[in-house]
């Protein structure tokens, strides 16, 4: 195997292990945010809170809100650098985007029981009003390929990866020079 097909094996199984793990139904562990109604089931979620059921994506031009409410900046960039990647047969879809805060809630508290303790599922999730999903300010890229594409290119367009244990996040980071910060360790770094 050569270096670019291990470390798209590799960023594969981590989203899906890490999507499987703290999607997966279950009462959670951690406390919910004040007026949140907790949420114990996915079947809780729809898409008005920005889920995207488990093993389903979304592509960009897709009506749902976890699209429609992306930060138009984030979107105007994703849209860029989507069309360039399509000229090399790398189509962008999602797991991801804009988020309710139930539906952060619930993925921290997925966490929390998956991980043991808030200190360990902070690491993969943030809690409550902590992400920038909540903003519509992050998105989560649900191929190897366009994961790869955008670690490669994507400073081009803004688009950074924030933690370098999570090969599939983004955020409009770049400050135009084609450079991106660098990664934090995970999500307890920022």
């Amino acid at each position: 195997m050569n270096r670019r097909t291990i470390i798209t094996t590799l960023a594969a199984v981590a989203l899906a292990a890490t999507i499987a793990g703290c999607t997966s139904a279950g009462p959670g562990t951690a406390a919910g945010l004040g007026s949140v109604p907790p949420v114990t089931n996915p079947s809780e979620l729809g898409p008005d809170d920005g889920y995207i059921p488990v093993g389903e994506t979304v592509a960009l031009t897709d009506d749902v809100p976890a699209v429609t409410k992306l930060d138009p900046q984030l979107r105007d960039a994703l849209d860029r650098a989507a069309e360039d990647a399509a000229d090399r047969d790398v189509a962008f879809t999602l797991t991801d985007g804009w988020r309710s805060e139930r539906y952060q809630q619930y993925l921290f508290d997925q966490a929390v029981t998956k991980y043991g303790s808030e200190e360990e599922a902070s690491k993969w999730v943030k809690s409550g009003d902590q992400s920038k999903h909540l903003r519509g300010d992050a998105v989560d890229i649900a191929t190897a390929d366009a994961m790869d594409w955008l670690s490669r290119f994507g400073a081009e367009y803004g688009l950074c990866q924030v933690y370098a244990n999570e090969a599939w996040h983004f955020e409009l980071l770049g400050d135009g020079s084609g450079e991106c910060p660098a990664q934090l360790t995970d999500g307890t770094a920022g």
